[in-house]
């Protein structure tokens, strides 16, 4: 979640992003914004939806899909395709750069930020290109569901 002065320079960053774009600037596309930005962590356009449904604010799939492209393309939102999963969406304003962890057995992601990653990739310089941002991600077992297999397992031998 963040706070209110974020929230206010997305909103005036979309707007102009709209603007130099001759597109309209809808009451259900800023809708959309606060609601992504309402979020603390990873999230989906199908639960964005339901979110928005909960709240009483009817909108369209379409428009879910087509606005959250929109904030994708103007930096506010970053999407992520974690293995096989849909996507996922998460607010980048003022966030810097980490590192995903994704559980191949639960499907579980934990954030980290692993600074001497971090100090690499911001020290690197490519020719005739200028990086904004990378991803980085990290696929393996978490330790719950290595416990649940080893237990699993030493059950299985004593049959």
């Amino acid at each position: 979640m963040v706070d209110d002065k974020l929230k206010l320079n997305a909103k005036s960053k979309f707007a102009i992003y709209m603007e130099t774009r001759k597109m309209r600037k809808t009451p259900e596309r800023f809708a959309i914004l606060d609601m992504a930005m309402s979020f603390s962590d990873h999230f989906s356009a199908d639960l964005l939806y339901r979110r928005m449904e909960e709240e009483s604010y009817h909108v369209s799939r379409a428009t879910i899909y087509n606005t959250l492209d929109l904030l994708t393309d103007c930096g506010i939102l970053r999407r992520h395709q974690f293995g096989s999963n849909q996507s996922q969406y998460e607010c980048v304003a003022d966030t810097p750069n980490h590192h995903h962890l994704i559980c191949t057995e639960c499907g579980k992601i934990k954030e980290i930020k692993d600074t001497e990653l971090l100090k690499y990739f911001n020290s690197k310089k490519y020719s005739s290109f200028t990086a904004s941002y990378y991803v980085l991600y990290i696929y393996g077992v978490c330790s719950a569901c290595a416990r649940r297999v080893k237990r699993k397992s030493n059950i299985n031998k004593k049959k």
